[in-house]
This record gives C-alpha cells, sequence and structure tokens, in this order.
C-alpha cells in the first residue's frame, strides 16, 4: 500500500512537467523510450515527427502520446514546434531524445533539483558510460562550445547534452531563435545571461538504438558542428557584448538593398537598348546584396515581410518588359476574335487585318502558339479585361503573391525569403513578366497537398493532388513527369486502380481545357517542326558540352530526353516525397535541357525553401549573367550564345551549391 501511495505522489508531482522528444524515423526505439518515461509517471508528452518517413509518428500515436508534424528538418525546429500552444498547468519542459541512448531512469535525480536549480542538464562526459560512447565529433563539439561559453560570458559547462530539464518561464523569456543543431548552445548561453541556477548531473548515455545521426560520426559531421557552434556563439556574443543586434541589423539593410535595386531597374528594361543592361545588372548588383544580407535574417515580423514582398512588385509595374509578354498579349487578343493562336503564326497572312501597334515586338513571328491551353484561357481572361501589359503583369504577380503566402503559411515567413525576396523572382514576374508564376502556383499547391502528414481522407489528397498538377501541366508542360511520381508512388503504395484514377485526375484539366482549341482531325497544341522547338539554344550545360565532342548533336533537340528519361526513372526509386522528386527533376532538366532562360530558374526555388539550398541561392544571382546576350543583342550580336567562361560563371555555383547541400544532409 506505501508503495502504490508513493507511485501517487510521485505522478502527481510529474503532471506539470511535459516532456518533448523530437523524432526523426525512430520506430526501432520511440516506444521503449515512451514506456520508460511512462513508467517513471510522465504522462504528458508530445513526440514532434520530424520529417520521418518509418512509422515513429503511427507507433507513437498508438502509445497514446500527442503527436506534432513538423517537416521543416532542424532539432531546434522541432523543440520550437513542440514549445507551441503549451497547456497552462505546464511548468517544467523535458527535452530528451527518441534514439534510445538517454537513460531516462537518470531523471528521478532531476526532480529534487527543481527547487533550487532553473535549468537541470543531464552530463555525458561525467561518466563512464557516456564518455565511452560519445563519438570524436560529440566530444570536439563539447569542448569547443565550453571553451568559448567560458571566455565569453565566464560560465564552464561539460556538455551540451539533449537531456535536460528547464523551467518553463525561464524558457519563454530567452526568445530562442536557433532552429538547428545550435538550439542547445544557444540556450545555455542565454540561461547565463539570465542569471538562472544551473546545474549539470552526471548520466549514462548508450549507443543509439534507432534513427542515424545527422552530425556525429563524420568529418563533415565535425566541421557542420563547428560552424554551427562558432556562428551560434558569434551571433549571441555580438548582441550581448557589443549590444549588436546582427538579425535586425541584416532585415534593415536586406530591405532598403532590396528596395534601392528595384528602384534602380525600373527605367532599365528595354535590352534593345545599348544603354540598358549595364545600370539594369548594377541595380540586380543591390538586390542581390540585399537578398544576400537576407540569409542571415533569424527573424521578421509578417509586416514587414509583406511590405518588402509587395513593394518589390509593385514598384516594377512601369518597368518595360520582356519580350515574352508581346505574345501573351497577341495570343490572348486572338482569342477574343474567336481565333485560335494554335492555329497559326503571329505572321501569318490571315491575320494581316488583326495586326496591333506593338505586333512587330512578338518574339519567334513564325511559330505557333506554344503555351498549353490553360495558360491560352488566363491570356484570354486578361486580354478580354483588356490587352495590356499592366493587367498581364497583375495577372502574374498575384499567382507570385499566392506562392508566397502559401509558403509563408506553411513554413514561416524566415525560410519563405529566399523566394519572396528573391531578385530573380521578382524581376521575372513583376518585371519582365514572364507567366510562370502561373504554371509554379498549381504545382506549389500539389506539392503542399501531397506532402501534407494529415492521414484523414488520405485518397481523395492524393487525387486532389493530381489534378492541380494537371492544372500545371495545362499551364507548362514541363510538369508532365511530375505527374508520373505521383501516378507510380499510388502503384507502389496502394494499387493499380488508384494509380490509375491519379494519372486521369492528373490528365483532365490538359484534356478539358484543350477540347475548343482541338478538333477530331488535329490537335496542333506543340509547334514541333519549328526552330525554335527542334534545336533553339542560348545558355545550355550539357548540350554544350556534348557539342564539344560530337559537333552534329545541336541539330536535334530530343536527343537529350534520352538522358532526362534516365534520370526520371532513378528519382521515381530514390525519392519519396513530392519535395524531393520535384527537386530532382528540375536539377536534372536544367542540366540535360537544349533551351535555358534565366528565368526558368524560378521553378524549383519555391522547393529549395524547406532546406535553404545553396545552389539554389547562388542561382537566383548567377543566373543574371544571362542578360549579356541582351546586351550583345543591343551591340547588334544576335547569335545569342553564352561562351565558356559565362556558362561557367553561370553553371558552376548552381552545380556545387546543390551538391553540397545534399553532401551536408547526408552526414
Amino acid at each position: 500500500m506505501s508503495n502504490i501511495n508513493s507511485n501517487s505522489q510521485k505522478a502527481k508531482g510529474l503532471v506539470n512537467i511535459l516532456v518533448i522528444i523530437p523524432v526523426r524515423n525512430e520506430e526501432a526505439t520511440i516506444i521503449n523510450v515512451i514506456n520508460s518515461l511512462h513508467d517513471l509517471g510522465l504522462q504528458k508528452i508530445r513526440i514532434i515527427d520530424n520529417g520521418s518517413s518509418d512509422r515513429s509518428a503511427t507507433l507513437a500515436e498508438k502509445a497514446g502520446v500527442e503527436v506534432i508534424s513538423e517537416p521543416i528538418v532542424g532539432y531546434g525546429q522541432a523543440c520550437w514546434t513542440g514549445l507551441q500552444n503549451l497547456p497552462p498547468e505546464i511548468e517544467w519542459i523535458l527535452f530528451c531524445d527518441g534514439d534510445g541512448s538517454d537513460d531516462i531512469t537518470q531523471l528521478e535525480e532531476f526532480w529534487p533539483k527543481q527547487k533550487t536549480y532553473d535549468l537541470i542538464l543531464g552530463d555525458r562526459t561525467a561518466t563512464v558510460k557516456g564518455c565511452q560512447v560519445m563519438t570524436p565529433v560529440q566530444k570536439f563539439g563539447n569542448r569547443l562550445a565550453s571553451f568559448l561559453i567560458q571566455l565569453g560570458w565566464g560560465y564552464s559547462y561539460h556538455d551540451l547534452g539533449p537531456l535536460r530539464l528547464i523551467r518553463r518561464s525561464a524558457l519563454e523569456s530567452f526568445s530562442m531563435e536557433d532552429r538547428g543543431f545550435g538550439w542547445t548552445v544557444e540556450m545555455q548561453v542565454k540561461a547565463v545571461q539570465s542569471n538562472l541556477n544551473i546545474c549539470e548531473i552526471p548520466v549514462n548515455y548508450y549507443p543509439r538504438k534507432g534513427g542515424k545521426s545527422k552530425i556525429s560520426g563524420t568529418i563533415s559531421g565535425s566541421i557542420k558542428a563547428g560552424i554551427i557552434i562558432l556562428t551560434t556563439l558569434g551571433n549571441l556574443y555580438l548582441r550581448d557584448k557589443l549590444n549588436f543586434n546582427s538579425s535586425k541589423f541584416l532585415l534593415f539593410f536586406s530591405s532598403i538593398f532590396l528596395l534601392l535595386g528595384t528602384i534602380l531597374i525600373i527605367p532599365n528594361g528595354d535590352f534593345l537598348k545599348i544603354e540598358t543592361v549595364p545600370p539594369f545588372l548594377q541595380g540586380i548588383g543591390i538586390m542581390g546584396l540585399g537578398f544576400f544580407l537576407s540569409w542571415g535574417i533569424t527573424n521578421l515580423s509578417k509586416v514587414w515581410f509583406w511590405t518588402v514582398t509587395i513593394l518589390t512588385r509593385l514598384l516594377l509595374l512601369p518597368m518595360y518588359p520582356g519580350d515574352d509578354i508581346w505574345r501573351y498579349l497577341w495570343e490572348g487578343y486572338l482569342q477574343t476574335l474567336g481565333i485560335s493562336p494554335y492555329h497559326f503564326a503571329p505572321d501569318a497572312v490571315e491575320l494581316i487585318p488583326y495586326r496591333t501597334e506593338w505586333w512587330s515586338l512578338i518574339n519567334h513571328l513564325d511559330t505557333s502558339a506554344i503555351y498549353p491551353p490553360i495558360a491560352q484561357w488566363g491570356f484570354r481572361f486578361l486580354a478580354t479585361i483588356s490587352p495590356s501589359v499592366m493587367i498581364f503583369k497583375l495577372g502574374f504577380i498575384v499567382a507570385d503573391l499566392f506562392i508566397c503566402w502559401l509558403l509563408a503559411r506553411r513554413f514561416g515567413e524566415r525560410r519563405t525569403l529566399l523566394y519572396a525576396w528573391n531578385p530573380l523572382v521578382i524581376y521575372s514576374f513583376a518585371g519582365g513578366s514572364h507567366y510562370d508564376s502561373w504554371f509554379i502556383l498549381p504545382l506549389v499547391i500539389s506539392w503542399l497537398i501531397f506532402d501534407s502528414n494529415h492521414n484523414h481522407d488520405f485518397s481523395w489528397r492524393w487525387v486532389s493532388s493530381g489534378v492541380f498538377v494537371g492544372i500545371s501541366i495545362a499551364v507548362k508542360w514541363i510538369s508532365l513527369p511530375i505527374l508520373g511520381f505521383l501516378v507510380y508512388q499510388a502503384f507502389r503504395r496502394i494499387n493499380f486502380f488508384f494509380a490509375s484514377l491519379v494519372l486521369m485526375s492528373g490528365l483532365l484539366p490538359l484534356v478539358l481545357s484543350a477540347i475548343p482549341f482541338c478538333s477530331l482531325e488535329e490537335c496542333p497544341l506543340i509547334p514541333t517542326s519549328s526552330n525554335f522547338v527542334s534545336y533553339g539554344k542560348s545558355a545550355e550545360f550539357f548540350p554544350y558540352l556534348l557539342a564539344l565532342v560530337w559537333q552534329n548533336s545541336h541539330q536535334w533537340n530530343w536527343i537529350y530526353a534520352i538522358p532526362l528519361v534516365i534520370a526520371i526513372i532513378w528519382l521515381l526509386t530514390q525519392t519519396r516525397t513530392f519535395r524531393q522528386f520535384s527537386l530532382g527533376y528540375f536539377f536534372f532538366l536544367y542540366i540535360v535541357s537544349p533551351v535555358i532562360h534565366a528565368w526558368y530558374f524560378t521553378w524549383i526555388i519555391p522547393f529549395a525553401v524547406v532546406n535553404q539550398n545553396l545552389g539554389v541561392r547562388l542561382i537566383s544571382l548567377s543566373s543574371f549573367i544571362y542578360f549579356v546576350l541582351q546586351y550583345r543583342q543591343a551591340l547588334g550580336d544576335t547569335s545569342w550564345f553564352l561562351n565558356s567562361q559565362e556558362r561557367l560563371v553561370l553553371w558552376l555555383p548552381f552545380i556545387l551549391g546543390y551538391l553540397w547541400t545534399i553532401w551536408q544532409k547526408k552526414v
């Protein structure tokens, strides 16, 4: 009877503790960890599923604990998500790992310390088992952090271990900012800054029994850990000792440079003028500096985010557009007259009576419409309002801003800066007036639906995703392989019938929108006989290299479908999420495509918001080398080819940065 009362009293005393456990692919251990916590009387447990591809979340739910999904990978991101919407009775937060490495039984030594201390840390370096199991990388990180914290703040820690108990009121006063591996370092520094009572308790440590470490155990992991520790501590030191808020500094100057650069490029959009391109690139350079500074922003308000996002776009409304828009206007205008743009090239004699004052500005006058039918319906809708540049620009900007809203709503304003404050995105849609935002928007909607972690209405969620991919295909053909990914996943995970349903849902928008432009005899949606489609090139990578060893290869664009198909098949076997496939697909598409324009790189940018891919960041800047072609054309050189050095500037940052990000994620 006394044991029962003792356990009851113990459990009663633990009701004010919430356990937060970040989990990523730890189905082998999570149940044992939960059971161990329950055995100690801890009942309030939150599992943060941080992008697991296994059954970790499902098993945790079956164990009766709260499970919250956080697909943005990062230890700090998962911990921060776990701290949202805390019950009012919670006074203490306990953090531990889900891989089985923590000795949960030793938590009983933590409880008596609550009366005296605000932060109670498990010190793995103080036990024989802990020292034996900790990797050289972990030991290196501990020593480095301890030395720097001692040097900067005069307090000596021994460990950065995951097992820690902290008073809720103290943690909430910190305003934790780091969303990655620097979370533990930041917490310990801010505990010293806040004069908390801190103690470290020797704890055992075991080899992880599930999942895979993203930091420890590799040379690259050691480098990454060191960089994160140095960056976090350096930022904290600057703000604490020098009263310098680097995030606010970066936010202010990033915004100023973006807006200033935007203003400078407004009068420099007509690239047929010789004097236009140099000041345009100077303005883009200032925008690029603002974009670069935004990489270091750790916190910003929604008002600030949306003010800069909207202003940069509205400022470019009066900018002279790229030459694609004259084709959009023409094809929309023709439809208002009841004429299909698929049946006649702009220079067709039948259309001479309908030529406008801007008709001569249309590019590829000998080529009929190449844009899919939903794009044509969009052109027709805008032309019905008014066949004007301003109306069409607004149509593209609205879609662009909707993409910003979707990304910010799902991943937060800070990560969405990669897209929303990107000079390539801002210029391409608001300045250059390219319609690609219409193609990206349904693709992003499809991605967010398909990769959602909600389990209800699973089948209809996939069908809906297929419909939006289908809309994207009917705006720009490029999305077609992504529909193949959805169909393959439906077949692999469910059955052939459901895969057929997803396929039909994806083809339906194209079929329905194409009906008015087609007949039983013909459906001329792609002018495959035109020189532009057959062998047009400008800034390509792999086709350029191939032509150096096989000169005749430049005559046929279709041959590059072969390596692309091989890459797509490989991606189908290696990826499970919409985002992973789309990132990989666009990367390979860019590499092997014979037709490349700067604004094509906007397609991949939304999918890089999650992992902040370095290659995507860099191509957002290096892609502007493309505009030297515009400068040469103004000088009378119409060859429209980048030379070897210019291609190196364009492609090398993208490829190396992209591969670097992949390598980092694997270490």
